[in-house]
């Protein structure tokens, strides 16, 4: 099938025909540079007044403004934009006469000169020469009005961080986030691991799983939904402070919370309990935040939240009764408290299980009020088959969720370390499974096995990246803070 063109892609292969007709390579396998935009402007402003300053800098051409036998023009790289200045007394009528007429906004230079302050004060390169280092066949979004289209954006995340500076300053953001956390926990002797994301049985969460095939091995495994079970392993064998930050994976609903890939950090930490982990938390996240945006104090969607220690601490059972009305402790089973939710005009599914009525509370009456750093503790059993219950109760559990601008960002518990207790959880999961609930643990005989060698008591935590990331950068949906978020295939529609 014959490649359809634009007018502008068009002329810029009968450009590049003409400069490999010239003897030009347009695509060279290097070019000099000594200074990047940014090095270059401090190396001028360093130098003793009247010194000359010579540098080469390279990056993509951005503007260009022809005035004659002159041209200035703007060139970018990754540290900004720097100023260059033509004129066809330097470069000779042939080069200069090539650059107006072959090279492109968009093309790729290399730039070598001299440096100096025009009279409207910009530090500028006075060229001696410039050489294509990438000739680009298709023309830049438009300057002024930049990509706005939200689905362009995100299927072709080039251009969106072409067009866009304040896009790449979100995903800096998250680098210098993901490099603190791991400064906040290396300080403190966390040990960083990687754990399998092929695993044959799936566990640490409540989601459905994505299956893949081993063919050699003939077995069917799963695409990791947490490091829970692995990490707890670890410290089974003798770590007492581990953390792993990489890939989950959840075949779950796509929204502006939710992403089937996704990031998470999760440690684990020995002779702590929910407690402990809790002041950790709020610790590092506050932590994070001044490393990453330079202060604990952020605006999300029009709404200032402030992240300093220490975060709000109210039981879960006391944040549902107050926002419902309903005490789930009244209701053992999943019918009364089902009956109880929709005596008072409240919306749930219908058939779900105890455990599932109540986060369906949560999620819906309460979670959405949870503007600022807000820890709700203390959960029961029935959603949370991997955590120790509370000294004295049989129906609630040491866990705590974070929850800022109204969106939950953390999971933590007193780790359950009984053995028989947690074989006792995993079967009752199962009949949950077996009763439709494809979120239900399965049952996992090694890390049974594990436990049975004994686990000290310990504090476990899970936080998403992502999340973390859309609050420091004030994003209100996920795509915006993953560079490839998964879209549908064109040949279904657009989302």
């Amino acid at each position: 099938m014959t490649e359809r063109l634009t007018d502008q892609e068009q002329y810029r292969r009968e450009k590049l025909a003409r400069l490999r007709e010239k003897g030009v390579d347009p695509y060279p396998p290097r070019v000099s540079r000594t200074h990047t935009a940014e090095e270059a402007k401090r190396a001028f402003e360093a130098a003793p007044e009247g010194a000359e300053v010579r540098v080469t800098v390279a990056g993509r051409l951005m503007t260009i403004r022809e005035m004659g036998k002159s041209t200035f023009a703007h060139i970018e790289d990754g540290s900004g934009r720097i100023q260059i200045y033509l004129r066809v007394d330097r470069l000779g009528e042939e080069a200069y006469d090539d650059f107006r007429k072959l090279y492109d906004i968009g093309d790729f230079v290399s730039v070598p000169g001299t440096l100096f302050r025009t009279r409207t004060g910009e530090i500028t390169v006075l060229a001696d020469s410039i050489t294509l280092a990438a000739k680009t066949l298709r023309p830049l979004p438009d300057k002024w009005h930049g990509l706005k289209d939200t689905e362009l954006r995100h299927r072709q995340r080039y251009l969106d961080l072409l067009a866009n500076p304040e896009v790449r300053e979100i995903f800096r953001v998250r680098a210098r986030a993901v490099a603190a956390l791991r400064r906040f926990l290396d300080e403190r002797g966390f040990l960083e691991v990687e754990t399998p994301i092929l695993q044959p049985i799936y566990g640490g969460a409540a989601a459905r799983p994505f299956i893949t095939h081993h063919n050699q091995l003939d077995q069917d495994l799963y695409l990791r939904i947490s490091f829970e079970l692995y990490l707890k392993r670890l410290i089974v064998g003798g770590y007492e402070r581990v953390y792993e930050i990489g890939r989950d994976f959840r075949n779950e609903g796509i929204s502006f919370k939710h992403n089937p890939e996704f990031t998470q950090l999760e440690f684990y930490q020995a002779y702590a309990d929910y407690n402990d982990v809790m002041r950790t938390a709020e610790e590092m996240v506050a932590f994070v935040a001044r490393e990453a945006i330079g202060t604990t104090q952020i605006t999300y969607q029009g709404q200032e939240i402030d992240l300093t220690p220490p975060w709000r601490r109210i039981r879960l059972r006391d944040a549902i009764l107050e926002a419902t009305g309903v005490d789930y402790e009244a209701y053992p089973d999943a019918e009364g408290l089902f009956n109880a939710i929709v005596a008072r005009g409240l919306e749930v599914e219908a058939k779900s299980s105890r455990g599932k009525l109540i986060d369906s509370l949560l999620g819906s009456y309460v979670e959405p009020t949870l503007i600022q750093p807000t820890f709700l503790i203390d959960y029961p059993i029935d959603v949370s088959p991997l955590a120790k219950k509370k000294p004295g109760s049989e129906t609630t559990v040491e866990r705590f969720e974070g929850f800022v601008a109204g969106m939950e960002i953390c999971n933590a518990f007193s780790e359950l370390n009984d053995p028989l207790d947690q074989r006792e959880r995993f079967l009752a999961q199962g009949r949950d499974f077996a009763a439709g609930d494809e979120e239900a643990h399965q049952m996992d005989e090694d890390f049974i096995t594990a436990l049975s060698y004994g686990m000290p008591p310990t504090g476990g935590f899970g936080m998403g990246i992502d999340r973390l990331t859309m609050l420091l950068t004030d994003q209100p949906n996920i795509r915006e803070v993953i560079l490839f978020p998964h879209m549908r295939s064109r040949d279904r529609g657009s989302e």
